[in-house]
């Protein structure tokens, strides 16, 4: 199962890489890791790739752990279903919602 799920991250890897690539940055070699603290220097921390480059490292370093597929707020498994859906997914239904509603908040309240 371990390399099924390996697969399926490194396939939202090379997507990511290749949408990086468009960026048109010198990032394309490094690690994920490395590409994530360039993105904050160049504070692009609000581009799309930045989150999901984020989402992508947290579940390799879950699998090299032993704790992929555990929601990162309640630490229960996350649905099958939206492991399958997005490898990279780090919250179950229940804690996804209330994140975003949350989320929401806060962006009212910033404004």
């Amino acid at each position: 199962m371990s390399g099924l799920i390996r697969q399926r991250l490194s396939a939202v890897e090379t997507d990511l890489r290749r949408a990086i690539t468009e960026l048109n940055t010198d990032w394309a070699d490094r690690s994920i890791s490395e590409i994530i603290d360039a993105m904050v220097g160049a504070e692009l921390c609000h581009h799309p790739l930045y989150e999901k480059l984020n989402r992508l490292d947290a579940a390799q370093c879950q699998l090299d752990l032993g704790l992929y597929g555990m929601c990162a707020d309640c630490e229960s498994e996350i649905e099958p279903e939206r492991l399958a859906q997005d490898p990279t997914e780090q919250r179950c239904q229940c804690c996804s919602e209330q994140y975003a509603h949350e989320h929401r908040r806060e962006l009212r309240l910033s404004h």
